[in-house]
């Protein structure tokens, strides 16, 4: 296999739109795979995205393996503390399994050298995402969420949700801290 080269480059703001809506895909598709076609409410949300695009010290990039978009990062930085969370990533379905995601993600760690803690998380269903920052990146688990141990962001008792809702309120929460 021929080795891709990955780079990162800044989302402008008049890509954000466009930008928005391959996120929106790769995220859905990943649903829609797990649920079928009727999945509920579209995950994510405009709000969800949009919101999280105009937080402070937000970083959004494509990803381009050898000059061509095949994915997208969003990254809250945060300079005085070093402590960063990768809110949104993903690769366009039709570049999975090629070593991408993990070049993406090197190349994000190698632009950020400073970094003390990484942070994510992703639903517990996408046992690929699941592998891929476990056993690819290094990260370790430090919460999960589900009906037992909810997000008090998120509504309290979880008991009546079936699974077409849950799936966004059962995820885990990844760590890595970096070595010096």
């Amino acid at each position: 296999m021929q080795e891709k080269q990955v780079t990162l480059m800044p989302v402008q703001q008049e890509d954000r739109l466009e930008f928005k809506q391959k996120l929106k895909t790769a995220f859905t598709d990943a649903v829609i795979k797990e649920f079928g076609q009727y999945h509920g409410k579209p995950i994510p949300s405009d709000e969800d995205i949009e919101s999280s695009f105009d937080e402070e010290n937000m970083v959004l990039y494509h990803i381009l393996s050898n000059g061509n978009p095949v994915g997208g990062a969003v990254l809250q930085i945060n300079e005085e503390t070093q402590h960063h969370e990768l809110e949104w990533f993903f690769i366009d379905s039709g570049n999975h399994n090629q070593g991408i995601g993990l070049a993406a993600w090197q190349a994000i760690e190698a632009a950020y050298p400073a970094t003390k803690v990484w942070q994510t998380g992703t639903p517990y269903f996408e046992k690929r995402n699941v592998h891929f920052y476990l056993n690819k990146c290094g990260f370790h688990i430090t919460e999960f969420y589900n009906r037992y141990h909810p997000d008090t962001h998120f509504p309290a008792d979880l008991r009546d949700y079936n699974l077409t809702d849950l799936y966004e309120y059962e995820y885990f929460i990844f760590e890595k801290v970096m070595k010096k």
